[in-house]
């Protein structure tokens, strides 16, 4: 443990820690979306086809990473963000951090038409890498569907266990313990090494809102990975909530690394 505190995890060039992730999209245009992503300047296609490296710069170069105090951005050479892939009919964009996540949800929701593509999940690992560890090879390796479907699957199931339960309480005292107890067992539950995320967006909704939402969600758990690699092994996702609120709704200082 001691020789863990004093190595640090592995970060990427704009200072938040490397952790995986991956958003995909479902596409009702393909040779749309195609047809879009090239008209981006930000984006440069790669030797494999159907593929982009999205870097920082043109349409997305006043992105604000909050966590660098001295990176200094090279025009001739931008920093890449990530990859952009059209693969069976989906469009899938794979991300280092949870911060490049987040601003690149709602920067290709203005880029891309709704009515060409729209983002569907994303696919995350809940821990953070030595330097010196092997890293997973490719998403693939990372990412198994049938595995992340079961585990939210499930998670769904309990949950609406527990509705059901409430609405056949008793008392609304009965109904808040019960899912009280439901909340606290969540909040202490080890987190799975990958986990997906869905996004449900309805035409009706604040996407401001919805974006805060997935931030509030990848902050949380960054923050048990980070904390628990740091000998903080009692920290939960109820710690990390407390955390997070404050920091968004107390000083707004929003930002995924301090």
């Amino acid at each position: 443990m001691f020789d863990r505190l004093q190595k640090p995890f592995l970060t990427v060039e704009t200072g938040e820690a490397y952790q995986p992730i991956r958003l995909t999209y479902d596409l009702d245009q393909t040779e749309g979306v195609a047809a879009t992503l090239e008209k981006l300047s930000c984006l440069q296609k790669n030797p494999t086809p159907n593929s982009w490296s999205w870097y920082w710069k043109e349409e997305c170069d006043d992105l604000h990473f909050e966590s660098l105090n001295s990176f200094r951005k090279n025009l001739d050479h931008p920093v890449r963000l990530g990859t952009v892939t059209l693969r069976n009919n989906k469009l899938f964009l794979n991300l280092p951090s949870f911060k490049r996540a987040c601003m690149a949800v709602p920067f290709f929701h203005k880029m891309i038409a709704a009515q060409i593509a729209h983002v569907h999940h994303a696919d995350f690992i809940n821990k953070v890498f030595a330097l010196d560890e092997r890293l997973p090879h490719g998403f693939t390796e990372l990412f198994k569907d049938e595995e992340l479907d079961h585990l939210l699957h499930q998670r769904i199931e309990d949950y609406h266990k527990v509705q059901t339960q409430c609405e056949n309480a008793s008392s609304a005292e009965e109904a808040l313990s019960i899912l009280s107890q439901y909340t606290h067992t969540e909040a202490k539950k080890r987190l799975p090494y990958a986990e997906r995320y869905v996004f449900q967006i309805k035409e009706s909704d604040d996407l401001d809102v919805v974006f805060l939402g997935f931030y509030i969600y990848l902050r949380g758990r960054e923050l048990v990975a980070i904390k628990r690699w740091f000998g903080e092994a009692g920290y939960s996702l109820a710690d990390a909530a407390d955390e997070t609120i404050e920091a968004v709704f107390g000083g707004m200082g929003i930002d995924i690394i301090e």
